[in-house]
């Protein structure tokens, strides 16, 4: 159980072969793949994480594992956040939001302009869709290589 966010939570690159990660990785792609038809859904594996794109980050609390998170790089100015996964035990204790303002941090110091996202529409991700909603993303089109669609939810946010 997390005590606090403030009880040090600590965010950093990360490796996503590690295999607590992996654990964590499996559970993402288990509840995606449950939740949207495998054709609309994006989620990443190990390999696709280990892409030179890629900035994977986890998020942990004396040493255990909460929650991890990439952003990849599209080109200059565009980024993508993939892969948020909150470990079950630890939502709704601010674990996601400290992940994406973490992202956001990274994305402004990296230089991108935008960074866009691409979450599900069923139920499962209510909570994602919210926590982005807050943070300041909107709705949006469809990015790179995606395609609107009735399982797909587009969110985008301009950076200062």
């Amino acid at each position: 159980m997390v005590a606090s966010l403030s009880d040090s939570v600590v965010i950093v690159e990360d490796d996503p072969t590690r295999d607590d990660i992996q654990d964590l990785l499996h559970a993402h792609l288990a509840l995606t793949g449950a939740s949207t038809p495998a054709e609309f859904s994006f989620a990443l594996d190990v390999e696709g994480l280990t892409d030179p794109s890629m900035r994977f980050f986890s998020a942990r609390q004396h040493g255990e594992l909460l929650g991890i998170c990439a952003l990849k790089r599209h080109n200059h100015d565009l980024a993508e956040v993939k892969s948020m996964h909150t470990r079950a035990a630890s939502r709704g204790q601010g674990v996601g939001t400290a992940m994406v303002e973490h992202l956001l941090a990274v994305a402004r110091r990296d230089g991108y302009r935008q960074v866009s996202l691409e979450t599900g529409t069923a139920p499962d991700f209510v909570a994602a869709r919210a926590l982005y909603e807050k943070a300041g993303f909107q709705a949006a089109q469809a990015f790179g290589d995606y395609h609107n669609s009735p399982h797909n939810t587009f969110m985008t946010m301009y950076l200062d």
